[in-house]
């Protein structure tokens, strides 16, 4: 518990500090947001604020990271799963990093096309599914725990694929849901407490021994209890600079960033199927995409006035700031439900509370 609290406070002040450090730098080199040009016209005020406040992220939950196993009493080792996951996370940043600078050089909206975003989200897939091969060796479906569903008894292309759509899948809805202040943001913390919540819960009802009733096979758990923590006290202090009106963008160097933090903690939790319903906000901004996209090519006609389905809420007339509460409350409750299921399901396999 020490380490979880000492990591999510280094990175809150970090990051409190440090971005408006990051802000003076990115406005001096003029690296600032371009809006797309179809978007929502309220929006075209926000164009030149600057972005790439990712990088502020992603430091801060690796120096808290690495500064919560510094002790009074001593050096606590760092565990293999919590290196790979903030190796990970740190990846999909530099991916987003690309993607940012490319908007920025060119001035316009679009960075790496489609193609490219997936070549390199599926590169870091492997080498998370191979890295991840030897230290906890996941190669199974899970929801809380592994279903007995398994991917491939050695490494192979279905396990590649799996970690491939969840990585591909968290990434791009956390992008789809930074288009208004705060909303990626503010949900991801949400999300990323969960997590802090899951992992713990795992590392202290940890066992070695599969018959034990109710216990996680999760060795590393605490460690990757550590890295939410981090992650969490970085959204959490960006946050307070991103919240409406922004004054920095976390842009995709950030949100590829916390998409790619709750995959690799879902992965590494066993709670692959879970992230579902702990990310369910994610879920609907890319399925009104996705059902946007279907209705227009097939039928000419479009659900919603614009998606994802942030913006049509706005064009209704719904204040920005309305949106991005009402939507983290829908996050909220999605962190809430899926809680009640883990909890839930450690009872009903006989665990104790």
């Amino acid at each position: 518990m020490i380490g979880v609290l000492l990591a999510a406070g280094f990175a809150l002040v970090f990051v409190l500090i440090g971005t408006p450090v990051a802000i003076k730098t990115l406005r001096s080199k003029n690296y600032g947001q371009n809006v797309r040009e179809d978007g929502p016209r309220a929006h075209f005020v926000k164009s030149g604020t600057p972005t790439m406040g990712g990088l502020v992220i992603i430091a801060g939950a690796i120096i808290a990271y690495l500064l919560a196993h510094v002790r009074p009493d001593g050096f606590v080792p760092f565990s293999e799963s919590g290196l790979l996951a903030l190796a990970t996370i740190a990846a999909m940043g530099l991916l987003g990093f690309v993607d940012d600078y490319i908007k920025i050089s060119r001035r316009r909206s679009l960075g790496l096309n489609k193609r490219t975003k997936f070549l390199g989200q599926l590169i870091i897939a492997v080498g998370f599914a191979v890295l991840s091969n030897y230290t906890q060796a996941v190669q199974e479906i899970s929801f809380v725990r592994p279903l007995g569903v398994p991917l491939g008894i050695d490494l192979n292309v279905l396990f590649v694929g799996w970690i491939f759509i969840i990585m591909s899948a968290t990434s791009n809805g956390v992008n789809l849901a930074d288009g208004l202040d705060g909303l990626a943001c503010g949900s991801g913390a949400l999300v990323m407490v969960a997590y802090v919540v899951i992992a713990f819960w795992q590392g202290r009802h940890s066992c070695l021994l599969v018959s034990q009733s109710g216990c996680y096979q999760a060795p590393h758990s605490l460690d990757l209890a550590i890295v939410a923590a981090s992650m969490l006290g970085a959204t959490a202090g960006f946050l307070w600079w991103n919240a409406a009106p922004a004054k920095i963008f976390m842009g995709d160097t950030g949100s590829f960033a916390l998409g790619g933090a709750m995959a690799v903690l879902a992965i590494l939790t066993n709670t692959q199927l879970l992230l579902i319903v702990l990310g369910g906000l994610y879920v609907v901004e890319v399925s009104s995409v996705v059902m946007q996209v279907i209705s227009f090519r097939l039928f000419r006609k479009r659900v919603f006035l614009m998606a994802p389905i942030h913006h049509h809420f706005e064009l209704r007339g719904w204040p920005e700031f309305t949106v991005i509460v009402r939507f983290w409350i829908l996050a909220g409750l999605g962190v809430a439900f899926a809680l009640g299921l883990f909890y839930a399901e450690f009872i009903a396999v006989g665990g104790v509370d």
